[in-house]
């Protein structure tokens, strides 16, 4: 666990700075650091990089330098190869490692199921992100999974960038996102339906119990019409009770009451359909001294 320690701090403190020279002779020099730490580290190169441009150089450097760092943490103990290939119009890059070594730093080697060298499903990963993103912006492009039974990471680097870069390859275009962030954005996607749903839902359910008590409400102040013909100006009260509804309309024409001291008026609807035309219409029925002044038809 010591020796792990000292290679990832190595390569760490090569990320913390700008590569120190150019082309090969940085990664060598990377190389040769990862392998005094103890890491089981070598390096093949072909091809000549003296026109190797800079910002070819440093997308090979970050390659080597992610990969050298996912094979320390997840593949302790395995056996990496870094392989340079260098030609006139490009560079290519793989590093690959083999599975870890029985009991390696104290475990066991890592089951099948999961590629030696990769980042475990949930965990990690990001620098993979970043690391396809330089490549492309230089023009390359990125490959990285499980091979023979280890993991490779694998870059090609044109030496003159396109007009335009690549697109992402669209069978690989989410691998690189951890299983964990998709599974979050799942469940915020389902948080914002049910906070979306359950507002709409219980309004709806409010306006329908509204929407049926007005309606039981308006068909208890209904006055059948020809209840209503029958009244007779002049009646008591007490006999015109029998008739009237249980309650009275509470929608009622503006000016429909009458400002005449000592008379009382009440109203009741026509009808509780609201599709009918007579919706919104009443019956005015006052009364002075308990008897039936005057009976109006309201229909504004």
């Amino acid at each position: 666990m010591e020796r792990l320690g000292e290679v990832i701090g190595v390569l760490r403190e090569e990320s913390e700075s700008p590569p120190r020279g150019p082309g090969d002779a940085d990664i060598a020099r990377l190389v040769g650091d990862a392998a005094a730490s103890g890491l089981p580290v070598g390096l093949s190169v072909d091809g000549d990089a003296s026109g190797l441009p800079s910002a070819v150089g440093r997308a090979a450097h970050r390659v080597v330098q992610e990969a050298l760092t996912n094979a320390a943490k997840h593949a302790p103990g395995a056996s990496v190869r870094v392989e340079l290939s260098h030609t006139a119009g490009e560079t290519r890059v793989a590093v690959h490692n083999g599975a870890p070594a029985a009991g390696a730093a104290g475990r066991p080697a890592q089951p099948a199921a999961q590629p030696s060298g990769a980042p475990p499903p949930g965990r990690g990963g990001r620098g993979l992100i970043g690391l396809d993103e330089r490549v492309r912006h230089v023009g390359g492009s990125l490959d990285h999974g499980p091979r023979d039974g280890g993991f490779t990471v694998a870059a090609r680097l044109p030496h003159r960038a396109p007009a335009q870069l690549p697109p992402r390859p669209a069978d690989n275009r989410e691998s690189p996102v951890p299983p964990g962030y998709r599974r979050a954005r799942r469940r915020v996607r389902r948080t914002l339906l049910t906070a979306l749903t359950v507002p709409l839902a219980a309004g709806a359910m409010l306006l329908a119990a509204v929407g049926t008590w007005e309606t039981v409400a308006a068909s208890r102040s209904v006055l059948d019409p020809g209840d209503y013909a029958r009244l007779r100006v002049g009646q008591d009260r007490s006999e015109i009770q029998k008739v009237l509804p249980d309650r009275q309309s509470v929608e009622r024409p503006a000016g429909a009451v009458p400002e005449e001291r000592g008379v009382t008026c009440e109203f009741y609807a026509m009808t509780a359909d609201r599709f009918d035309d007579r919706s919104g219409d009443a019956y005015r029925l006052c009364f002075r001294d308990g008897r039936l002044v005057s009976r109006d038809a309201l229909t504004p």
